[in-house]
Order: C-alpha cells, then structure tokens, then sequence
C-alpha cells in the first residue's frame, strides 16, 4: 500500500471519528446532565416520602424520576392553593414574616425577584440583541437589550434626544454572568438575530453563528446580499431611533 493511500485512509478514520464524536457527544451530555438533575430531584424528595407511598420499598429496584414527579405534582398544588384567597393570605403571612428577618430578607427579596424575572412573560424580558463598542473604540461586543423601561437612572442621566438603554452583555461562554450597563441609544446597534441565536453565538465562543439574512432594511432602504455597514455615504444616516446592524454607528 502506498504512502498516499496510507494517508487517505486515515483521514477517512480521523473524518469518521470526528464525524461521530459530534454526533454522539451532544447526545450524552444531555442524557447525563438529564439523569444528573433527576436524581439529585430524588436525593431531596424521596426521604420525605413516607415508606408506604414509596415504590422503592415494593420493587427491588429504584425507579429514577419518582421524586421528580412528586415536586412536580406538589409545586403545582401549592400554585393552585396560592391562586385563592386563602392561599394567598397564608404566602403574605409568609412573606411578612421572612421580611422582619434579618439577613433572610434581603436573600428572599432578590431570589423571589430573580424567579419572577426569570418565569414572566417575555415580553417583560431582553428585548432584541444589539452591539455595543466595548471595552474600546473599533471593538464590538453583543449584548442583550432590555425594555426601555425609564428608571431613576433616566431621569438623573438621560440626554435629550438621546435616552440611555438598559443592555446587559454576557460573558462567554457562561451566558448567566456578564455587566449591566446604560448605554446611550445613539450607541446601540440593533441585530435582526432572536435572542436564542444571540445565547447560542455566546456559548459557542462565535464558532455557532446564526444564517445571515439575504435582505436588510436600512432607512426604508431595502439591501441585497449579505448584512452588513453599507460604505460611508452611500446611504442616508438613519435616525436613532430605527438604527439595526446595517446602519453605521455615531462615531
């Protein structure tokens, strides 16, 4: 066998090696970090079952995700009762209390706030995805724009004609942690991308970027070919107010 044939086969190998690990990595990790969050649910639930009600007790082996059913049947009680008036005068009597504690409250209070943030219709969450020149000029990074909410950070900073925008932009490749930042509206540069594409770009470093759109809007102006900055004067400067990443920012 020849050196070239040699060689051959063993990029076929390494192609089909590689060609599977893509295919079979993603597909066990999320059967183990499935299985992970479902016996950890029944390390916390199983204990307070009481021993006739648990069918670990009658069968010789464990049924995993009994737990899992059983926090999911009673956070959905607890829903139903908390919906009534009686419900909801035993939570405020609950709150009340967890409020006069000290240290408690302040950990209750921002927790409760976070999940309530978290779970609310997503309209009341980010927005749309836009850029930002960050942590200098010429640098872009993307981040996760909020509603345009006004706060007392308006009132005391905004400019006219210029309001400031709530923009949250995450770390890579953890998503969860990042910077809240006020930036002025003349500053962000709008995206056409949905915010999961936004996450999967963050997550995946840029190497899991999202198709790029055929046509692009600019000022009513309808583009051709891939998005992007049009040349300096070949297009009217859109207003602040309708700029989107095929518009050039303010320098």
């Amino acid at each position: 066998m020849s050196d070239t044939h040699r060689t051959s086969a063993m990029t076929r190998l390494r192609n089909y090696f590689l060609t599977g690990f893509v295919v079979c990595a993603p597909l066990v990790l999320t059967i183990y970090i499935v299985w992970s969050f479902v016996g950890w649910v029944d390390s916390w639930v199983k204990p307070y079952i009481p021993t006739n009600y648990n069918p670990d007790t009658y069968l010789s082996v464990r049924i995993p995700g009994f737990g899992l059913i059983v926090a999911l049947v009673l956070i959905t009680l607890i829903g139903f009762l908390t919906a009534n008036f009686i419900g909801r005068a035993i939570v405020l009597f609950g709150e009340r209390l967890l409020t006069r504690t000290p240290l408690v409250r302040g950990l209750y209070k921002a927790l409760k706030q976070l999940f309530e943030t978290a779970l609310s219709d997503k309209n009341e969450m980010f927005r749309t995805v836009g850029m930002v020149e960050y942590p200098r000029k010429g640098v872009w990074s993307i981040v996760f724009v909020a509603g345009d909410k006004r706060s007392e950070i308006n009132e005391k900073l905004d400019q006219e004609g210029d309001p400031l925008m709530a923009v949250f932009m995450p770390c890579t490749p953890n998503p969860t942690t990042g910077f809240l930042m006020y930036v002025p509206k003349s500053e962000v540069v709008l995206l056409d991308m949905s915010i999961e594409d936004g996450a999967k770009l963050i997550v995946s470093a840029g190497l899991v970027a999202p198709e790029v759109k055929g046509k692009a809007a600019a000022n009513d102006v309808v583009l051709e070919g891939p998005m992007g900055n049009p040349a300096a004067g070949t297009l009217p400067q859109p207003a602040l107010s309708r700029r989107t990443a095929s518009s050039l920012p303010n320098k």
